[in-house]
């Protein structure tokens, strides 16, 4: 079936106007059937046989409640295969399966007690007042850099124990992986793969490093009490260590960074929405926060791959095929309903029943919540 929309036009659709692509998706999610689109091509890696896009929020959440059949191992952030020696360091617990996935997740649990987040929120709060006092006495800024990529970057790298000497370092290595085919971060397009293998193994060897010398006199943070874990004899290798680290850093810095960049675009262009949410901070914070991530698609979407055929709706989808499941604003969070009017913003929206993101929730998701002031 030909659809009007191409997801893989990278330079096409995914630059047209945003009201254009919700129309798009619209579309989409009001034709029956799950459409089928080829791979976009890729610098560095093999492009794959295509993929199946859940639009619609029943279908995300039925593929969702069924992780033994929508597998996560062979790459859940990347529509492609990624080749064996990426999944050294871009693996972690997020492209895993069970048993696996279960063992890294009871692991890493230790380090995320009840104790602990609600000490991360007290210093959200801190971190998020001194960032407010530093721009009153400096006046404008480039509110990315300055405000979105700044909290998260300090929480994440104060909870693992990284100095803030290596604040700068872990910013630049985490913008290389994300953004590898940005001339910005990686001016030669033809040492991509070295770009990115290189950023990873030097993130890995600074949590290594870290971690030994937790291992040896523990403290008060995360890493100490990762690498003190122990569960059924079994605790987190140097290697496991590493990538969870990478997962952690990029995943909850990139995904803060844009929700915080979508937040500021709507408040702004929505003074009666702030105006509503400064009047009531207490009543309006827990819808304000879910309505800025869902509308902000910090994750476009997450991939998911068939370990048998399944049928999902009106389609059959084969064996070994990649389900990509859309978990944004235009795209999976949304019913078919009119009246639900999903293209705005209301800070005071609730969330539809069900849950549109993937079954497993990181520590990262989390993190990204921690802070809950407008």
């Amino acid at each position: 079936m030909q659809h009007t929309a191409d997801l893989s036009d990278i330079d096409g659709f995914w630059t047209a106007p945003i009201t254009e692509r919700a129309d798009d998706f619209a579309r989409l999610r009001a034709t029956s059937g799950i459409p089928f689109f080829e791979q976009p091509p890729s610098a560095f890696l093999d492009p794959g046989p295509g993929y199946y896009a859940l639009t619609r929020l029943d279908d995300v959440v039925e593929a969702s409640r069924v992780p033994g059949v929508y597998r996560s191992g062979p790459g859940a952030t990347s529509v492609a295969d990624m080749p064996p020696e990426f999944l050294e360091f871009f693996g972690s617990m997020i492209n895993t399966d069970d048993p696996r996935h279960a063992r890294l997740r009871r692991i890493v649990s230790r380090g995320f007690t009840p104790k602990r987040l609600a000490a991360l929120s007290d210093e959200v709060e801190r971190t998020a007042a001194t960032i407010v006092d530093d721009l009153l006495e400096v006046g404008g800024c480039d509110a990315v850099e300055e405000i979105s990529a700044r909290l998260p970057l300090k929480i994440i790298c104060d909870m693992m124990g990284v100095p803030e000497s290596q604040y700068r370092f872990v910013y630049d290595k985490t913008n290389v992986i994300l953004g590898a085919a940005d001339p910005e971060y990686v001016p030669d397009a033809d040492n991509i793969v070295a770009a990115l293998l290189g950023a990873g193994s030097e993130l890995a060897a600074l949590m290594r490093d870290l971690g030994e010398r937790r291992l040896a006199d523990p403290t008060d943070d995360v890493t100490s009490a990762l690498v003190n874990a122990e569960i059924d004899g079994e605790r987190l290798t140097p290697d496991e260590l590493g990538s969870f680290f990478i997962l952690l850093v990029v995943a909850g810095n990139e995904t803060t960074r844009n929700a915080i960049s979508w937040g500021l675009r709507l408040l702004t262009e929505n003074p009666e929405q702030r105006a509503a949410w400064l009047a009531d901070p207490a009543g309006v914070t827990p819808t304000a926060v879910e309505e800025i991530v869902r509308w902000s698609s910090p994750v476009i979407y997450m991939r998911r791959t068939l370990s048998e055929p399944a049928r999902l709706g009106d389609t059959d989808l084969p064996e070994g095929r990649s389900s990509r499941c859309s978990t944004g604003r235009r795209t999976g969070t949304r019913r078919t309903s009119p009246t639900r009017t999903p293209s705005t913003s209301a800070v005071r929206r609730t969330r539809t029943s069900g849950s549109a993101g993937p079954a497993r929730t990181s520590a990262s998701a989390r993190t990204s919540r921690a802070g809950r002031s407008p």
